[in-house]
Formats: C-alpha cells, structure tokens, sequence
C-alpha cells in the first residue's frame, strides 16, 4: 500500500476506513488512493511537501507552508485521515479538531495570542500592518471573553466555531 505499482486489497480499504474514522465511503478511499498515486510521483509510498506543493489549489492556499508541517511524509492512511476533517460526514468537533491544529503549529496543545497572530498574518498578508492585525485580535479576543495572555485549548475552538455552521468540504469523485 503506498507504492504506485500495489493495488489496494478489500483489507486495505477496511483497515483505511477504520483509520479515517469511516468517514469515507470504499469507493472513495479507492479514488483518494489513485490521486495519492499520482502524487507520489517517486513511489515511495508517502507525499513529500513537494508533491504535496504541486496540487494547485494547495499551493495557492495562504496557510500552505502550515500545513505542509502537517502532511509532509504521510503515507496513505495518514494522507486519507488528514483529509477525514474535510469529509461531509465529519462532525464539527472533528472539523475544529483539525482546524485546532493548524493554529497549534508548535502542537502544544494550546494557541497562544502570538500562534493566532501568524496566521492572521498569513491570511492578510500585506493588506494589513502588524499594528493593525494586533488591535483586530486584541479586540476580537476581548469581545470573546479572552486577553491577549490568554490560552485557547480545544474547548474553547470549539465553543467558537460550535455554533457556526462551518463547511470544510471536498468532493471526492469516484468512477
């Protein structure tokens, strides 16, 4: 499993399933695992950052180089649980989880005012000034209930977002 020339066995298929959760149909673990085929382009059975960087829609993303410190070197069942948060059958608390761990780029268990700085950042690039993106968190932060030396944990992402209605969804198209 992984290399370009092995073909996926019905135990193969369960035992990704089981891995993602079941989160995705068999019919689609099969397409996931044609496209990390095609990925793995030296067929070493995992995707390094710069196959992962030829994926344009990947590349283009403002938070890229984040989470390519989360997907560099996966092998396919690791390559089809990171893309269960972005499953229709994931739960939100799943979908936060994963959302969680891109601000936690240190994986520390907890997002600082710094951690959510970088990603503003990221996000705005230069349309905003440093000044500026600080009394955006500073105020957001207040208005929340939280200071600026205050630490987000899991809970608290997922009070945040619990109420709404976030959509982070692919398609996977199956033949």
């Amino acid at each position: 499993m992984g290399n370009t020339s092995s073909v996926l066995t019905q135990y193969d298929i369960e035992e990704v399933q089981r891995h993602s959760n079941n989160l995705f149909s068999q019919l689609e673990i099969v397409s996931l695992y044609e496209r990390f085929c095609q990925l793995d382009r030296n067929a070493k059975g995992f995707i390094s950052a710069d196959e992962f960087l030829s994926v344009p829609e990947f590349a283009m993303n403002p938070l890229s180089q984040r989470l390519l410190k989360m997907v560099d070197g996966l092998n396919f069942k690791d390559f089809v649980a990171f893309l269960s948060a972005f499953s229709a059958r994931a739960s939100l608390q799943q979908k936060v989880g994963f959302i969680f761990k891109v601000y936690d780029s240190d994986g520390n268990g907890k997002v600082s005012f710094n951690d959510i700085l970088e990603v503003l950042q990221d996000l705005s690039g230069s349309f905003m000034s440093d000044e500026q993106r600080e009394q955006v968190l500073c105020q957001v932060l207040k208005e929340a209930g939280y200071s600026r030396e205050s630490y987000l944990m899991l809970d608290d992402f997922i009070k945040v977002f619990g109420h709404s209605g976030l959509k982070m969804e692919v398609e996977v198209p199956v033949d």
